[in-house]
């Protein structure tokens, strides 16, 4: 239990025998009360408040020296938590007034009993004891706000990098919180850990607590030896460093330093994102989405360097994004279907080759959303020929690295091409019985006889087997018709045959239509554009419409 505190009375009066009476005849001590000292005239009170330092005075208001009034007003100046009690005849009334409007706690008019003198102490001693127990309260505030100030400053910055607010606003905060910056003229940067859940995901909870401490220190030194700076954890293995500055140049060389000085002291590899800059408090969102989007880039790296936006926003455009067309998709599919390995391999690559060729390079959304659509497509076909279970293998595979949080360009395309090599190689085990090998005999069959008039009866007399089980078996193995693969065979060799300069009636007849006429239709049927569109198209001199297949 808390000690109780004794309340100190001084009493001034120009009687000694008042003095006496209310000093020795209550029994203070019983209401923790001590009388601290006694006077006959102002000035000596005066003297002896300073001194003692009281919190109770029971004065008279007509003494030598210095009245009542003024000993009130010069003890307020200077204790104004003091509570004084003012001894007052009835004719006193105007002067007793006049010191209640100085700041007087109350009065007693004479002549008094020694049970009003007490009651009215007793009740100056409980609005003391009150206003000592909110002082302490606000103490203890002020102490454990001292004590949290880090964290709330990092709340508040955390607040202000995400979220627009004006700078007169902010400043009001700012220095309410003491933040160790001036309020103006930023450089942003991100700090990432690479790999840190690889690296620490069973590590104690105290070890990883103990290595990011030891990197916002590494962050905190490094940056006090350029400018003034506030470093602050944004998720376990992420912070945010604010520092002073409008030169970009130094936020490169800072931010540099802190790469090197972190893999110096902990072998560890960071990958940073910087922003424009921010000229006020106001502007610090924007800087952080700029970090922040610098910083993805590091998916093409995986880590261990700087990227800043300034240099991603300069870079002028020198290609668009590879257009991954519905033709390259559909031969992509057929490659799948076929289980040719090495076809789906080249497909892949180049299509991979063209976006690390784009510059600036894609955003890095644009590249996991091409890589979830290219496996989506890939299950969608497995789909045809295996069962659901088997199917959702292949997209567990996927799952297990699209939802890690920073998977790189290298692990997402290296994932899309174990997942076709898995379904290829699936398709090339079940080509090992008899009747899928016959298929594919005659898969080969059809396209190396184009020209031929290549009917199902035509293809079924080949194989020895009757039309309705080769027409069954083709599209089991397959996935579509003889129909529709001759003529998909037929329209992509015309579209080879149409690039490398060859007459539409050369390319008919040399895919066995016997009229120009019904081959153009059929091309165009299949590409909803005519031979000699698609021609032109080829060259680059007409744009492709939009389902062009």
């Amino acid at each position: 239990m808390r000690e109780q505190t004794m309340t100190k009375l001084c009493i001034i009066d120009d009687i000694k025998s008042v003095v006496d009476m209310i000093s020795r005849k209550p029994r203070w001590l019983d209401h923790q009360i001590e009388v601290a000292g006694t006077a006959l005239d102002g000035e000596e009170g005066v003297r002896m408040v300073k001194e003692r330092k009281p919190d109770i005075v029971l004065t008279d208001i007509r003494m030598p020296k210095m009245d009542g009034l003024a000993m009130t007003q010069a003890i307020l100046e200077s204790a104004p938590s003091t509570k004084i009690v003012i001894l007052s005849a009835y004719t006193d009334f105007s002067y007793t007034r006049q010191a209640i409007r100085l700041g007087a706690f109350d009065f007693v008019k004479k002549p008094f009993s020694i049970d009003e003198i007490v009651s009215v102490v007793l009740k100056a001693k409980a609005a003391s004891d009150i206003e000592r127990q909110e002082q302490s309260k606000r103490n203890e505030l002020e102490q454990d706000m001292r004590k949290s100030l880090p964290v709330l400053q990092q709340e508040y910055l955390s607040f202000l990098v995400k979220h627009p607010v004006s700078t007169e606003a902010a400043a009001l905060q700012w220095g309410r919180l003491d933040i160790p910056l001036e309020p103006k003229h930023f450089q942003l940067f991100i700090v990432e850990l690479d790999h840190f859940m690889d690296k620490y995901r069973s590590q104690p909870a105290r070890e990883v607590e103990l290595i990011r401490f030891s990197l916002r220190n590494i962050l905190e030194e490094t940056i006090f030896m350029f400018s003034k700076g506030v470093v602050f954890s944004e998720a376990i293995n992420r912070f945010v460093c604010l520092i002073n500055g409008s030169d970009h140049s130094l936020a490169e060389q800072v931010s540099e330093a802190c790469r090197q000085n972190i893999f110096q002291f902990t072998r560890s590899t960071v990958s940073i994102g910087l922003g424009q800059g921010a000229k006020t408090i106001e502007e610090l969102p924007v800087a952080y989405d700029q970090a922040s989007s610098a910083l993805a880039y590091h998916f093409y790296t995986d880590g261990n360097g700087i990227n800043s936006y300034i240099r991603l926003s300069h870079t002028e455009p020198r290609h668009v994004l590879p257009n991954y067309s519905a033709a390259t998709e559909q031969e992509f599919l057929f490659a799948l279907r076929s289980g040719n390995t090495d076809k789906c391999r080249l497909i892949l690559e180049q299509i991979f080759n063209e976006l690390l060729q784009c510059d600036p390079l894609p955003e890095p959304r644009y590249i996991q959303s091409l890589c979830f659509e290219m496996v989506t497509k890939m299950c969608r076909t497995m789909l045809e020929l295996f069962p659901l279970e088997r199917v959702n293998q292949l997209e567990e595979k996927w799952h297990a690295v699209s939802d890690v949080e920073h998977s790189s360009f290298q692990t997402m395309k290296e994932t899309v091409k174990d997942i076709c090599l898995d379904a290829c190689s699936w398709i090339e085990r079940e080509r090992s019985d008899e009747p899928t090998k016959l298929i594919y005999e005659a898969k080969d069959y059809i396209g190396a006889n184009l020209h031929l008039n290549l009917s199902l009866e035509h293809c079924s007399r080949q194989f020895n087997i009757s039309p309705g089980y080769f027409s069954n078996l083709f599209k089991k193995v397959i996935g579509i018709s003889f129909q529709q693969f001759l003529i998909h065979q037929r329209m992509e060799k015309a579209k080879e045959m149409l690039i490398g300069g060859y007459q539409v009636q050369e390319i008919a007849q040399a895919l066995g239509y016997e009229h120009r006429r019904y081959f153009s239709e059929i091309f165009k049927k299949h590409t909803n554009m005519t031979p000699s569109e698609f021609k032109l198209y080829s060259t680059g001199k007409i744009e492709p419409p939009v389902d062009l297949a």
